[in-house]
């Protein structure tokens, strides 16, 4: 299988593992990227931008990375944090007056970011048109009371957390999250991410494949209605591409995934680095929650914005200033701020097994192989 890109000799293992991940079929298409310090030290990719395998995989190949968009949504806030035009402890209501009823007046900014707000979703069925209208999604959460107590216990908010940190950007600054982000992130990074994506870069579309193996049962103990529910099919579709849903509807590949991200785990003078202060990016690491979350049903250590480093998590790392989040289907970044180290893989071809999925684990503990060689 040819791999193409760039690997320093220290990270050969992890070429190695991501071209026998392509050989042996478990990835069709699939990018790996690994920056240290915020610069690149492995950027390869390989396989086929297509289940029927006639388009290669390219450089600027790009797919729907689910919920790791969730972590360019946290930036945002971050961001916004950094230049105090957001106050992390502050209620949401305090930037969006409506959503301050139904019990949710004291529900605050970090309570978003971590899914402690108790609203991981919606009260009713939601079509793809829902998720598509902005204000109907926003308006009808702001309605809604939550599930538990905020701030006590962490339910992943599949869909919800986007619109919910969305709707708070766009009060503040008075324009939609992916044109914030585009703007203030995505554009002075020279990365190629967009939430929300525009025609011209249809052509280099990988669409996902749907997963193989069956979808795990439900936790019986999982009592949350599912509010909106989306196939993999459904992310092929124009409107999907077109919309704004800024936890799942991020476009990138592993490069521009890790060079975003690596905003945090950079101490070198680059555009990147002004971004966030070194107060602000330990700020992701105070612990919000830290137990069996109500919707996954597995153990999770939730910070702000990011989930965090811990014996029982589903994500092996011996550091502990260790941030991270997945997208479903497989998809990782995971921020090692002790190495310095930024960490993303990115595919197209789904499976079932989220956070524990051993294609990205396998090549994440290459990584920390060679980064202790």
């Amino acid at each position: 299988m040819e791999i193409h890109g760039s690997c320093s000799d220290q990270f050969s293992a992890v070429r190695e593992a991501f071209a026998d991940s392509l050989r042996s079929g478990a990835d069709v298409g699939a990018s790996v990227a690994v920056f240290l310090d915020g610069e690149p030290v492995v950027d390869l990719w390989g396989g086929h931008a297509d289940q029927a395998r006639t388009r290669p995989w390219q450089r600027d190949t790009i797919t729907n990375v689910w919920s790791t968009t969730k972590t360019m949504t946290a930036l945002c806030a971050l961001v916004l944090a950094d230049r105090g035009e957001l106050d992390l402890s502050a209620p949401v209501a305090k930037y969006w007056p409506e959503f301050g009823t139904a019990g949710k007046d004291r529900v605050e900014i970090r309570h978003l970011l971590s899914h402690t707000a108790g609203l991981p979703d919606w009260d009713r069925p939601m079509t793809l048109d829902d998720l598509c209208d902005w204000e109907k999604a926003t308006t009808l959460l702001a309605r809604q009371a939550p599930h538990w107590e905020p701030g006590t216990r962490s339910g992943y908010h599949r869909f919800t957390h986007g619109f919910l940190i969305g709707e708070v950007v766009r009060r503040i600054c008075r324009q939609p999250i992916g044109t914030f982000f585009a703007e203030q992130i995505a554009g002075p990074l020279g990365a190629d991410f967009h939430i929300g994506l525009a025609a011209e870069h249809d052509h280099r579309v990988s669409n996902g494949i749907p997963a193989p193996d069956p979808a795990p049962a439900p936790n019986p103990w999982v009592t949350i209605p599912v509010g909106a529910y989306v196939t993999t099919q459904d992310t092929w579709s124009t409107q999907w591409r077109r919309a704004e849903i800024p936890a799942a509807a991020g476009y990138g590949n592993a490069r521009s995934v890790a060079a975003i991200q690596s905003v945090l785990t950079s101490a070198s003078p680059t555009p990147s680095t002004r971004l966030l202060s070194e107060t602000t990016c330990r700020m992701v690491f105070d612990e919000q929650s830290h137990g069996t979350d109500l919707v996954l049903g597995i153990p999770l250590r939730f910070g702000t914005g990011y989930a965090l480093h811990a014996d029982d998590s589903p994500i092996s790392t011996t550091n502990p200033h260790t941030c991270y989040w997945g997208g479903r289907g497989g998809s990782l970044v995971v921020n090692d701020l002790d190495t310095r180290m930024t960490f993303a893989y990115v595919m197209n071809q789904m499976t079932n097994k989220g956070l524990t999925d051993p294609r990205s684990h396998t090549l994440l503990q290459a990584t920390y192989e060679a980064l202790t060689a």
